[in-house]
């Protein structure tokens, strides 16, 4: 376990000036043991272009597909089938600096952990809109760790399976939920911001997406046999708002 080698996974769409700030927010990394997989949904703007252009700068370390899929939870599934390396995260935003994933690499090795999350900044621009700091915690009493921080061990995927694509906009909760409940397996936590993440995504662009987010999230608690469902939806979503409140 001395040299991990860390699975980068990046699902795109039509987003090529976007997926080029990302490869270069990955380039940055002063971790050298990185495979970096891009999954293209079939793009028909410049993707495949920018691929072609960045790829020689990963020194072999890049591999891509570009075909139709059904969502970002069936493209994340793609990435990690295609991942080959001892630690697997995602990427759709800007590390917070060149050492997170060495960071990250070092407190797994130190505490013998099967993965590692961080806090969150979600920016409006180049303004915090909220801040994600939960620190440690358990499924059951509405914590969460902030889904594009957290890095697991490959071998947690081919214990508990991939995303559930049913879900369109809390798969990740409900996989969260799905390898925590039981607290086999065992997270480090990094208390520092490691991710810049763009507000607006799926789950936060509008009051609308985060209802249907919560009810997909109180179905998670649901499906995976958690008691008083209902319960941790409030204290998650005070959670939530405590989030904005702390920004400040």
């Amino acid at each position: 376990m001395s040299d991990l080698k860390v699975s980068i996974i990046t699902t795109t769409y039509n987003d090529g000036e976007n997926l080029k700030r990302i490869m270069q927010e990955i380039l940055k990394q002063d971790y050298q043991n990185i495979e970096y997989i891009v999954v293209d949904g079939k793009s028909t703007d410049n993707t495949i272009e920018i691929l072609e252009e960045y790829k020689p700068l990963f020194q072999g370390r890049m591999r891509y597909i570009s075909e139709k899929d059904k969502g970002i939870y069936d493209a994340l599934n793609k990435g990690i089938a295609m991942a080959t390396g001892d630690l697997v995260g995602c990427c759709f935003d800007r590390f917070a600096d060149k050492h997170v994933i060495s960071d990250m690499v070092n407190i797994i090795k130190k505490e013998g952990t099967d993965g590692v999350h961080g806090d969150l900044y979600y920016m409006d621009g180049e303004k915090v809109v909220r801040y994600w700091k939960q620190g440690q915690g358990k499924i059951h009493k509405g914590w969460m760790p902030g889904h594009p921080t957290l890095y697991l061990k490959k071998s947690v995927y081919d214990t508990y399976g991939l995303y559930k694509t049913d879900y369109k906009i809390s798969a990740d909760y409900e996989y969260m939920i799905r390898i925590l409940k039981d607290e086999k397996v065992k997270l480090s936590y990094i208390p520092r911001v490691l991710i810049m993440m763009s507000h607006g995504g799926t789950s936060t662009n509008s009051l609308g997406s985060y209802l249907e987010g919560l009810k997909e999230g109180h179905r998670a608690l649901k499906e995976n046999h958690i008691k008083f469902a209902w319960w941790i939806d409030i204290v998650r979503t005070l959670r939530v708002l405590l989030q904005f409140i702390r920004k400040s």
